[in-house]
């Protein structure tokens, strides 16, 4: 990214809103190894309820692997282990108890790359919910689905064609409704437009803004003006290097979206987001 001033980002005017009542993810010195190694280190902050939370910060500070914490699937990582606390609803969400592939479930994850299964656009979408079980009222999820990720009109009349014939933006708001076919509370989306021309990358962030009424949203991001665009608040990690060289991300600094881009009360987030460093 270009080196913008402050008042070049098209953030929001107000002071934005104020953390719900409602606490969806509580992370208290959440910490993330791998084969023992430090990646992630000191990660303390609330996500609120129906907000866009976005994750800023330079290459190898930790932001997808603290999305991956939200959800569990550093599990499926071979070495990677989490500590500290991690609180979804004030349950703790790495608990014995806890099933992990129902913790998927409640909370879906759309990646960078658009990554439809090589099957039908149907299929893409009924997939989670015949793993669930359901066999009847498949037509009734599947449209209901893709209308919510805004691209039901665009492939009604193709559904049993591959999803893998789509454009990658029509690709990603399949996989999106792919997620949205299980009912899920949260969705946590790790750089969802990278892939994706300017026309797509506004489809998907129009959508995101759309989806809040009724999702929590996280996001991770490497295009600031994307979080000042749709996110209600914003938080700026960076990577510190240790003794060995290896880079440990840690939080900086958390707050409303309008106020890390217009005010922001670390250097270190002011120096990134001007261009300065990162």
């Amino acid at each position: 990214m270009s080196a913008p001033q402050l008042n070049a980002l098209h953030v929001k005017e107000t002071d934005g809103p104020k953390l719900s009542d409602e606490v969806v993810f509580s992370l208290s010195d959440v910490a993330v190894h791998y084969s023992g190694v430090l990646a992630v280190s000191d990660i303390s902050f609330d996500i609120a309820e129906k907000q866009i939370t976005a994750l800023i910060g330079p290459s190898g500070c930790g932001k997808s692997t603290l999305l991956r914490c939200l959800n569990r699937m550093n599990d499926l990582i071979p070495g990677a282990a989490v500590s500290g606390h991690l609180s979804y609803h004030g349950h703790d969400l790495y608990a014995k108890t806890v099933d992990p592939v129902e913790v998927r479930r409640r909370i879906g994850m759309v990646f960078q790359k658009p990554n439809p299964f090589p099957k039908s656009i149907f299929d893409n979408v009924a997939y989670g919910p015949r793993i669930m079980g359901q066999r009847k009222g498949l037509d009734e999820v599947v449209e209901r689905a893709l209308q919510r990720a805004a691209v039901w009109d665009e492939v009604k009349d193709k559904l049993k064609k591959s999803a893998m014939a789509l454009s990658g933006g029509q690709q990603q708001r399949v996989c999106i409704a792919r997620a949205l076919a299980v009912n899920p509370d949260v969705i946590l989306m790790d750089e969802p437009c990278s892939a994706l021309d300017p026309i797509a990358t506004a489809r998907i962030e129009d959508l995101m803004v759309d989806l809040k009424r009724e999702y929590t949203i996280v996001i991770v991001t490497h295009n600031m003006q994307q979080a000042a665009r749709v996110s209600d608040r914003t938080a700026f990690l960076t990577a510190e290097v240790d003794e060995a060289g290896r880079r440990i991300g840690r939080l900086v600094e958390y707050d409303v979206t309008h106020h890390i881009f217009t005010n922001p009360s670390d250097k270190r987030t002011e120096g990134y987001i001007t261009g300065r460093f990162g």
